[in-house]
């Protein structure tokens, strides 16, 4: 484990208000992302070994990116996943998300491997750990080291989520651990591991518990480390395994309440299911602007009209995606007791939307998206591998239908067309919010403040509908999901209550529309939020073609958009690539 001093400039430090994070604040951390992107240097360069002809080359090798690794150690980046309470610069998970995409925009593996998952791992921690575990945690992870994460099993189990541990009370204290668990990631390399085991044989809440474990401090004879394994995505040998006899652990291992891991899990997966979306969103931008490199070089004359409708439907659905994820990011310090239900939709539809732009990018680049370990197109091969296991496959999907699903009665009966609309900050770039506390996420209440939004962004819209334009067809588009959520009010109010109900396909899919509408819920929110600074996101171009590609995945009648719409979208798609900003809704200055 190296220790690093927190390299970079005392002027970038943000240190935060006890309880809220302004627009200086916000700046400041954009400052770091700038700093960031500037250390790794031109992904582009084949020269460049932060570049992403050289992260291609390692995860070939099957080893992670070493040198990338040193220097993101050196930046301190490993600060970013600590709550400021605790020494750290962790005080949004919206703000965490902006400085981690210098990282994730050259590779997605890189980010998982160098400390995302030393995040997901301490949540537990941050929520319900003892001060000694908080600050021993903190330390840690300070100094450069990493924790892992054992998971439960879970139905639908893939190879990460599939086997689980065991831990047995003993009479005197403490617990025996037992079991295997063949894929874990970073398993070989932690300082730590946070372990989700079975404490109860019976089914239910109460059947797990979360134990903190120092590797160091295990007995030889009671752990072993299996051998990494190879994996179809993010090969860069992060994946291992550990097996567990009879291993005694300390009474003090124990995080929060005995058969809290459930809850736990519940509580904290919900900061992961939020920021994996707002940090594959910078992956996904990588290769659009490789798809725009392809169609443009060695050509002075406009794109060529048949790639209009790829190259702008991807642009529109990544700011969609970014809207969704930014808000639900937003919602874990605004509205931290009723984010779960958000949380649960943005992980469902944002890897999705990205998975069909992929696709539709993949017939811009033909050939060339295939070229393996290339500095200008190799991102698509690589995302298209690795984004799948950042999802956790279709394990991941199912989870997030377990929260949708039995929630849609509920909110059908209590909260559509009821419920008030959130507060203005939630859509707003640089406003001031509360700090994210762990100890305040709640669980699922079938309360959706999302929909409420929407309802309210269709009503100030209706005025603009029969005015012509595309304000009024934003005001129609809205209005048109408006209507969507009518519907699933009608037909979830009737839905059966037993538990068999719960995997119907027929329900599963009233679930996947109703995640949708989050979706449009959130891009009209976004675009209502502009205070005018950015001329493109202020304008309705964006929100009218991301709008109707949504709409379009439900069936939803959309009605024919003007020729300048998608040429609006394209036109700024180019001169962000040629200026070379990032395609997000910061549209950030990028390394070149």
């Amino acid at each position: 484990m190296t220790t690093s001093p927190h390299a970079l400039d005392a002027a970038l430090a943000t240190p935060a208000t006890p309880a809220t994070a302004s627009a200086a604040h916000e700046a400041a951390v954009l400052r770091r992302a700038a700093r960031l992107e500037a250390l790794l240097g031109d992904p582009q360069n084949p020269a460049n070994p932060h570049g992403i002809a050289a992260l291609c080359a390692a995860d070939s090798r099957g080893e992670p990116p070493a040198e990338t690794e040193r220097l993101l150690t050196a930046t301190g980046l490993a600060a970013e996943f600590v709550p400021a309470e605790f020494g750290g610069r962790l005080t949004r998970a919206d703000l965490l998300a902006k400085v981690l995409r210098p990282v994730f925009r050259r590779d997605l593996a890189l980010g998982f491997g160098f400390g995302i998952t030393s995040l997901f791992a301490s949540a537990a921690v941050w929520a319900a750990g003892s001060p000694r575990q908080r600050e021993r945690t903190a330390r840690l992870m300070l100094d450069g080291g990493r924790a892992s994460i054992v998971h439960h099993e879970v139905a639908h189990a893939n190879a990460i989520l599939r086997d689980e541990l065991v831990a047995t009370p003993r009479p005197a204290g403490g617990y025996t651990l037992d079991g295997r668990k063949h894929v874990i990631m970073n398993a070989a390399r932690a300082d730590a591991y946070v372990v989700y085991a079975r404490t109860s044989p019976e089914r239910g809440p109460r059947s797990h518990s979360v134990l903190l474990l120092d590797p160091e401090a295990l007995p030889a004879e009671g752990v072993r480390k299996l051998p990494r394994i190879p994996t179809p995505g993010m090969r860069g040998g992060l994946f291992s395994g550990l097996d567990f006899t009879h291993c005694p652990v300390p009474e003090d291992a124990l995080v929060g309440r005995p058969g809290e891991g459930v809850t736990l899990a519940l509580r904290t997966f919900q900061v992961n299911r939020c920021l994996i979306p707002g940090v594959a969103v910078a992956a996904a931008d990588t290769v659009l602007r490789s798809a725009v490199h392809a169609v443009s070089t060695r050509r002075d004359g406009p794109v060529a009209r048949r790639w209009h409708k790829p190259l702008a439907g991807v642009f529109a659905d990544i700011l969609a995606c970014d809207s969704m994820a930014t808000v639900a990011l937003r919602s874990l310090s605004l509205l931290p007791e009723r984010a779960h239900i958000l949380a649960a939709a943005v992980k469902y539809v944002v890897p999705d939307l990205l998975r069909e732009g992929l696709e539709e990018l993949s017939t811009v680049l033909g050939a060339q998206g295939y070229e393996h370990g290339s500095p200008q197109y190799g991102s698509l091969d690589k995302l298209v591998r690795d984004l799948p296991v950042a999802g956790l496959g279709h394990a991941g999907n199912a989870a997030c239908h377990a929260v949708l699903v039995p929630q849609l009665r509920t909110l059908a009966e209590r909260s559509w067309f009821r419920a008030e609309e959130p507060p203005p900050e939630l859509f707003r770039s640089g406003a001031t919010l509360p700090v994210l506390d762990y100890r305040l996420l709640g669980i699922a209440r079938g309360d959706d403040f999302l929909s409420a939004s929407l309802i309210g962004s269709a009503a100030r819209l209706a005025a603009a509908r029969g005015v012509g334009g595309q304000m009024a067809l934003l005001g129609e588009l809205a209005e048109a999901f408006v209507d969507e959520l009518r519907a699933l009010r009608a037909r979830c109010a009737t839905l059966p209550t037993d538990r068999a109900a719960l995997t119907d396909p027929a329900v599963v899919i009233l679930s996947d529309r109703y995640a949708l509408t989050q979706a449009a819920a959130a891009v009209l929110g976004i675009w209502e939020g502009q205070d005018g600074t950015d001329a493109f996101l202020a304008d309705p171009a964006w929100a009218v073609l991301a709008l109707s590609r949504l709409a379009g995945r439900l069936g939803i009648a959309v009605p024919e958009l003007p020729d300048g719409v998608r040429l609006q979208v394209l036109d700024e798609l180019v001169r962000r690539y040629r200026a070379g900003l990032s395609c997000d809704l910061d549209g950030s200055e990028l390394t070149r």
